[in-house]
């Protein structure tokens, strides 16, 4: 059995987790290693040959996941250019993420395509910087990239130019905190806990329904002294038969 204690038997200390990322880490590993390595995807070779100043570098990992860098002013072009070329013919969007390193590095923003057709995978990253977190969409492209941007959106902050409703979709549209998924965001919120519950407290049931939700909900009924054998009795009550309902 493994102690989660340190080498020094005493407890870790969470407070560099509450602080979040900070200068002077080890650099990524996708920005330490710059260059190019033999690709395992020839979509990659492809790409380098039709966009030679939008490739910026390519990766490996975990043996035969291809990772290609891209130009992020031209994230819509390569990617069109992906989906619609009959060789390449990445058809599904499996993913779009984004990952923040910390310490004042750029977020990268991630697309994770498929070719079914070809049964090929590739990995495509952009890099932002901090000061200027905006991307076109690619929406026009695939569809089901949405709901995957607004995603990124909400949980990092990344403006995706042209997209059709960006707007927040996990957290609330008032949330004031910002971007949790951020390495710069506190373990514990921007907030403090006194704040927090204040604002829960008062919170308005709209952020968290849509309005036709709360206007159509109609009342549970239940009828008094029903057991369990008497449900299809107890929901006639409840429609206007006989016998006393309380309702929900």
């Amino acid at each position: 059995m493994t102690s989660d204690l340190g080498s020094g038997g005493s407890a870790p200390d969470f407070g560099l987790v509450a602080a979040g990322g900070r200068k002077g880490h080890d650099p990524a590993p996708d920005t330490a290693e710059a260059g190019n390595v033999p690709p395992v995807n020839p979509s990659v070779t492809a790409l380098r040959r039709q966009f030679p100043d939008g490739v910026l570098r390519n990766r490996v990992c975990a043996g035969d996941q291809d990772v290609v860098h891209i130009d992020s002013g031209r994230v819509a072009e390569i990617l069109r250019w992906l989906h619609e070329t009959p060789d390449q013919h990445y058809d599904h969007l499996a993913d779009v993420t984004a990952v923040d390193h910390g310490g004042g590095r750029p977020i990268e923003v991630v697309y994770q395509l498929w070719s079914i057709p070809q049964r090929s995978a590739l990995r495509v990253k952009c890099e932002l910087p901090l000061d200027a977190l905006e991307i076109e969409s690619v929406t026009g492209i695939w569809q089901g990239a949405n709901w995957l941007e607004r995603e990124v959106y909400d949980l990092f902050g990344v403006h995706f130019r042209g997209h059709p409703d960006l707007r927040r979709i996990l957290m609330p549209e008032n949330y004031a905190e910002g971007h949790p998924l951020r390495k710069d965001f506190p373990l514990r919120g921007r907030f403090s806990r006194a704040e927090q519950t204040r604002r829960a407290l008062t919170q308005d049931p709209e952020d968290y329904y849509m309005p036709g939700e709360i206007g159509e909900r109609t009342p549970q009924v239940v009828a008094s002294g029903a057991d369990d054998g008497d449900e299809a009795k107890a929901s006639g009550a409840g429609a206007g038969g006989e016998g006393e309902a309380d309702v929900l």
